[in-house]
């Protein structure tokens, strides 16, 4: 098909739809198949009855593997394509300003991610594009912030609810778990001697239980500051890149830290009491374990996602790659 792709025209190439062939492509990712076709014919990269080249579906379209290639094309190209405008004046930044189609958006969980994502493209063209698309306005008289701002207003409604719903609801938790553990240290298993000091002070056991309350303590009080800092924050779209992430991956990592040391606390205690009926204790334990169990497996796949965004392995653009146009 290359070889035979290669001997046609410009028309030719229109009539026989390998254009849109291409930007099917394009939009679907397939990456392997957009750079043969390139390689063979380079004027395709301009084909499109909208005049937006493959760059600008593919930003269109939040495909990183194919907007990545851009990397490898020589400079002189790379200007050219970087230059270009559509058939109502947006630039790469303003098309980047558009909200993402719903099927990308729906490969992430929550309306928070969903947000960061767009402001991680946005950041990324806006690197790369020269300085006039900055302030160029499209045919309808914005510039590329103000295409952001208007398509991404709903969005950033949603994030905030979600934010402010998730810190509601776990702040309850939190505020719990210091209750409990404060309430602990006073009330010691076994109980205290004349001298004040505990009765199983030097058991190890009781040591583990005092350092795992104090643990759950102390994690509890700083995921519910960390909730407090949420709640405060201002929203801004520019905020769900790394400031609000990076509160939310502390107030995770907190709760689950803090629910695991209390468990680990409320087991103690029970070794302590039962110390002498162990055929008592292991069914507690396990039983003790489960809810401990479910949330960990509910909310640790939201940590580790929302930290591999926040660091940039989210989206793979390939900034390195080799020249191959």
């Amino acid at each position: 098909m290359g070889n035979h792709i290669s001997t046609l025209k410009v028309q030719s190439l229109r009539d026989c739809e390998v254009d849109d062939a291409m930007f099917e492509a394009t939009k679907q990712g397939i990456v392997e198949f957009v750079v043969e076709l390139l390689k063979i014919t380079q004027p395709l990269i301009f084909h499109n009855d909208d005049r937006r080249h493959v760059f600008m579906i593919a930003i269109q379209y939040r495909q990183e593997n194919i907007f990545s290639l851009l990397y490898g094309i020589n400079e002189g190209w790379k200007a050219h394509i970087l230059n270009q405008t559509d058939g109502d004046r947006n630039n790469m930044l303003h098309v980047a300003g558009e909200i993402a189609p719903p099927s990308q958006l729906a490969r992430i969980s929550s309306p928070a991610l969903h947000m960061q994502r767009e402001v991680q493209w946005f950041k990324e063209v806006e690197r790369i594009v020269p300085e006039w698309c900055k302030k160029s306005k499209n045919y309808y008289g914005e510039t590329p912030y103000e295409v952001f701002s208007r398509s991404h207003k709903e969005l950033v409604n949603e994030g905030e609810k979600w934010m402010r719903d998730m810190a509601n609801s776990f702040i309850v938790v939190g505020t719990l778990i210091i209750t409990i553990t404060f309430a602990a240290v006073f009330t010691v298993p076994g109980g205290n001697a004349q001298d004040g000091f505990p009765n199983f002070l030097q058991k190890r056991s009781f040591m583990i239980f005092i350092m795992s309350d104090a643990i759950s303590f102390f994690t509890a009080s700083a995921s519910v500051l960390m909730f407090m800092g949420i709640l405060a924050s201002r929203f801004d779209p520019v905020d769900f890149l790394e400031s609000l992430p990076k509160k939310l991956i502390i107030f995770l990592s907190t709760i689950l830290t803090s629910i695991a040391a209390m468990t680990v606390s409320f087991s103690a205690a029970l070794w302590i009491i039962l110390q002498h009926r162990p055929w008592a204790i292991i069914p507690i334990i396990i039983m003790a374990s489960i809810p401990v169990t479910f949330f960990v497996l509910l909310q640790f796949p939201l940590l580790v996602e929302i930290y591999s965004l926040t660091n940039a392995t989210g989206i793979s653009f390939d900034r390195k790659m080799k020249p191959w146009l």
